[in-house]
């Protein structure tokens, strides 16, 4: 068997994994990451022929009108295979709106990954991609999530 994408997102120990090995540990909370992966609207996670999880990516958002990628990551002893490419083609099927209906899929992307979305039809064209940081230091009264 060679590799596999699944209609699934990825566990926590999973996700957690993969941003080990990309260096991303430091954008993710772990207190939230199962909530979070929990709200995702779609995922796929990519497993080689051993069943080991190699890759993973998710959408959030409303799933209805607007939907954002995230989290595209394959574990660098694979890269340079297609797997980031493949999930996304999936990642998108499965976003697929109802008859008569637009989702607007957004992204951000690093300056090494827009060949990649390139090459799937997102475009920078008419949009410019913006991000804010909010943050409550932990000891604030308060600053419990909210449920």
């Amino acid at each position: 068997m060679k590799n596999q994408i699944l209609d699934r997102v990825a566990t926590p120990e999973e996700h957690a994994e993969l941003a080990r090995s990309v260096g991303w540990e430091s954008h993710f909370d772990d207190r939230l990451r199962a909530d979070a992966l929990a709200a995702s609207v779609a995922g796929v996670v990519c497993v080689d022929a051993s069943g080991r999880v190699i890759g993973a990516a998710r959408a959030v958002g409303d799933g209805l009108q607007y939907a954002y990628v995230q989290d595209v990551m394959v574990h660098p002893a694979c890269s340079d295979e297609g797997i980031a490419t493949a999930m996304v083609e999936r990642l998108l099927e499965l976003l697929q709106p109802g008859p008569g209906t637009e989702l607007f899929v957004g992204l951000f992307a690093s300056d090494a990954a827009v060949g990649v979305y390139e090459s799937l039809g997102f475009t920078t064209e008419g949009a410019v991609g913006m991000h804010r940081r909010i943050a409550v230091p932990a000891e604030t009264p308060g600053a419990e999530r909210p449920t």
